[in-house]
């Protein structure tokens, strides 16, 4: 998931309240994983995890995407695959990469569209306790970067589709795998995949949605992620001309700053709610505590509800899902400390909520300084403003039916990430996009961009079961 936000559903659930190639590196060790219903795509997913660990997929440098796509590519075909339906194309200092597992209707079925990423954000080795791109298996979890975010699901996606071609299985719809390689950065190979490839029935994203544990390892919820804010950085800026200390002036960069950033720091914008918000807020309230849970309905009910608004406003994990949120998160000012300063700048991070333009958010901010003397300007992130993707009850019934054969009654919820995946490029170009990572967790363990990433291993064998029971029924 992108520095813009997260793809993994725990993020996710705290956002809505519930709790011939360059060779990767060798794993540490080996260890045995539980045994599953399809016992060689277990074993395949758990080497391509851990081989793909040890590719670093990082921006600059180095990076090694294109390496880790042309290895994806070569276990595709030694399973079957066409060479000629699998393509791998560099961009820059990373790649992409396209594979169609093709279906035999001729009655012009559009496809289904699985999206995901190989890109993983930086790791310093220093600040790990293992090597961040050496996989290690340990006390039931795989460690590495990537462990989580996110080379799991990739993995067991490539496993999945690799045992479905084993059992013969012969879709009537196209299934197209669609994998980028700087979602974590500028996305410009998501870019080019939404150009190229925009007309599908819906787009699986397995970088997003997912399962909650609690600490106890019971189910929470199953979050289907339907809606995504949009991200946007801000520049202002306030210049002056400076001068000597000795001598202050009442005009001063920084001051003029900081009366601005408290102005908007007191502002909110105005409270919205969509049909994927409407959802999970709805479910969220079933398990809230009473303040919180009568907030919920309220707000629901009527989200011009000044004081159900407030409630949940002030509780970080629910902000988010109200409206659009501005914060600043950088400050630059000064260039000596006994000179005035001659120029202040901050970064306002935004998340805009889905069908709020970016413009407007940037006149608003304008408009609550109200100083004449700033200047703001967008700073280019690579993001797209997108809608959020019809519910589709047909989709729902088809999760519902996959999560309960593991963990019967749970509730599925759509949500909207606080975040920015891969989805957003593709709902910007009209293609319906949910996501729907199988993995349940907890939320101690969720480590995703942080130090000492691990996921635990018990989620290999579901994933599969999980994914291989979507795809055979969507593709049919």
């Amino acid at each position: 998931m992108a520095h813009r936000g997260f793809g993994a559903f725990l993020a996710v659930a705290l956002a809505t309240g519930f709790a011939g190639v360059a060779h990767a590196q060798k794993p540490a060790y080996e260890a045995p994983i539980p045994p599953g219903k399809y016992p060689q795509a277990e074993a395949q997913a758990v080497e391509l995890l851990k081989r793909g660990i040890g590719f670093r997929t990082v921006i600059g440098e180095g990076n090694q995407t294109f390496e880790y796509a042309t290895y994806l590519k070569g276990v595709l075909v030694e399973a079957g695959f066409s060479a000629d339906d699998i393509i791998v194309e560099r961009v820059g200092d990373t790649a992409f990469l396209v594979a169609r597992y093709r279906g035999t209707a001729k009655d012009n079925l559009k496809p289904i569209y699985i999206s995901g990423h190989m890109d993983v954000v930086e790791a310093k080795p220093a600040d790990w306790d293992r090597d961040p791109f050496t996989a290690v298996i340990e006390k039931g979890y795989i460690w590495g970067r990537g462990a989580s975010d996110m080379k799991y699901d990739l993995s067991t996606m490539v496993a999945t589709l690799i045992q479905l071609r084993r059992e013969g299985f012969k879709p009537r719809r196209d299934i197209i795998l669609l994998l980028s390689g700087d979602e974590e950065t500028t996305m410009k190979t998501t870019a080019i995949l939404a150009e190229r490839y925009h007309d599908a029935e819906l787009l699986l994203n397995i970088d997003g949605g997912g399962g909650e544990l609690d600490e106890a390892g019971k189910p929470v919820v199953f979050g289907v992620q339907g809606a995504e804010k949009t991200y946007a950085d801000f520049e202002l800026t306030f210049t002056n001309p400076g001068g000597h200390s000795s001598a202050p002036r009442k005009a001063n960069a920084i001051y003029s700053l900081a009366r601005a950033l408290d102005k908007i720091a007191a502002y909110e914008f105005p409270a919205q709610i969509n049909e994927i918000t409407r959802a999970s807020l709805t479910a969220a309230a079933a398990n809230a505590d009473p303040k919180m849970a009568e907030a919920m309905r309220r707000y629901v009910a009527n989200p011009e509800d000044k004081e159900a608004a407030a409630v949940l406003r002030a509780e970080p994990s629910y902000i988010g899902q109200t409206g659009t949120t501005c914060v600043a998160t950088m400050i630059t000012a000064g260039h000596a400390p006994n000179a005035l300063p001659q120029r202040a700048v901050a970064t306002v991070n935004c998340r805009i909520f889905p069908g709020v333009k970016v413009a407007d958010v940037q006149a608003t901010l304008t408009q609550v300084v109200g100083d004449p003397e700033m200047k703001i300007h967008e700073i280019d992130s690579g993001a797209l403003a997108s809608d959020a993707s019809p519910l589709r009850p047909d989709l729902m019934k088809l999760v519902t039916k996959a999560v309960h054969v593991r963990f019967p009654g749970v509730p599925i919820v759509p949500v909207m990430s606080a975040g920015a995946t891969d989805s957003m490029h593709f709902r910007a170009r009209g293609v319906p996009s949910y996501g729907i990572s199988p993995i349940f967790m907890k939320n101690s363990d969720a480590f995703a961009h942080g130090l000492n990433e691990r996921t635990p291993l018990s989620e290999i064998a579901p994933s599969i079961v999980f994914y291989r029971t979507v795809l055979m029924e969507l593709a049919k």
